[in-house]
């Protein structure tokens, strides 16, 4: 496929380009930019391609399409690859690692406890040591694992490289009408056994869409809420709400900017939440659960945004990959539990390798 090729060649020049696929969808989308410029995006006004952070207090960069080269393939080929290869990676997973992701829930157990918040989402990164790492092949085979996935590769020489396989919608608009959903909860799924969800799940995952009906109601009208479902995302489950609005605002920055860190991803209230998250978490989340993807393009008289939030996500360097996993805490948390559903994530992340 040409966009695989125009890989390579940006690499090589040392230029940014994003690379994905939607939930679904049966083409490949790219932007290839034509210069190694930073570009910022200063009110979500532009076209093109973002990638935020978490800390939405920092800015947002933009491929501009103007400044870009965009290509869309049809999906082929990519089921005739072999992925059976031995998984080339040293594991870098240990009791000290363990106790100190333990260690952080109790302590946001606690905070619950003495009345803080009630919801803080604790994550960890962890440090994959690599031998031969072929990143072409691995988004590959993340888009053939992940078919109903925002599966990405975005790069830039000033920042990084980064990919994931992401299951949450932050936003998809088209004109003022958008969609967008409540995703909480985590299990593995096992074929055959029935679906089990505990109070804690049930209990999260109906905190987050409260908090984020409550903030659109601000921006937006016309408000519609699905029912709660399951929604499985290669070997795991997770419990989603969808919804539904117009917004106000024919700028998508306010809708945006109340969504943006939902408590799926920070806590409930946010602010006191990501305030704890900084000062416990001990490393810098940068663009992990911030979220990207296309804003304001043109499709025929349509304006359409669609914008995903950045989980099961990967950061890629020289002999090394930071894959970043976490989860929400509520007050019936349990540590070790919450341990064991960051490594089933990270394990899901870590066989894309």
């Amino acid at each position: 496929m040409r966009i695989f090729e125009e890989v390579y060649k940006s690499l090589q020049n040392n230029l940014p380009f994003v690379v994905y696929k939607k939930p679904n969808a049966r083409q490949i989308k790219s932007f290839f930019q034509q210069n190694d410029e930073l570009f910022l995006s200063e009110d979500f006004n532009e076209s093109g391609f973002v990638f935020a952070p978490f800390d939405n207090k920092k800015p947002t960069i933009l491929i501009p399409e103007n400044k870009a080269e965009v290509i869309t393939e049809e999906l082929s080929g990519i089921n005739t690859f072999n992925f059976s290869q031995k998984n080339e990676t040293v594991l870098n997973v240990n009791d000290e690692i363990k106790k100190s992701h333990v260690d952080l829930v109790k302590s946001g157990v606690e905070a619950i406890a003495d009345g803080n918040f009630k919801k803080v989402v604790l994550s960890r990164c962890e440090t994959v040591k690599t031998k031969g790492f072929y990143v072409v092949k691995s988004l590959q085979k993340m888009m053939q694992t992940y078919p109903n996935a925002f599966v990405y590769l975005w790069f830039h020489p000033k920042v990084g490289m980064w990919m994931g396989a992401t299951p949450e919608t932050l936003l998809d608009v088209e004109n003022n009408v958008f969609k967008t959903m409540s995703l909480a909860g985590t299990q593995l799924y096992k074929e055959g056994e029935e679906i089990d969800w505990g109070a804690k799940e049930l209990d999260e995952q109906q905190l987050v869409t409260d908090y984020i009906i409550e903030k659109l109601k601000e921006v937006s009208s016309d408000l519609n809420v699905a029912a709660q479902e399951t929604f499985k995302i290669g070997s795991l489950l997770h419990l989603r709400t969808k919804i539904t609005g117009k917004a106000l605002a024919s700028n998508i920055q306010d809708v945006v900017k109340v969504l943006h860190p939902t408590p799926a991803v920070c806590g409930y209230p946010a602010e006191v939440a990501k305030e704890f998250i900084q000062e416990n978490e001990n490393y810098d989340r940068a663009y992990y659960t911030g979220f990207l993807g296309e804003m304001n393009l043109k499709v025929e008289e349509n304006t359409n945004s669609s914008l995903f939030v950045n989980l099961r996500c990967m950061q890629i360097k020289e002999n090394e990959v930071l894959v970043y996993v976490g989860g929400g805490i509520t007050l019936s948390s349990n540590p070790e539990k919450e341990w064991e559903e960051t490594v089933i994530k990270s394990r899901a992340m870590k066989s894309m390798l």
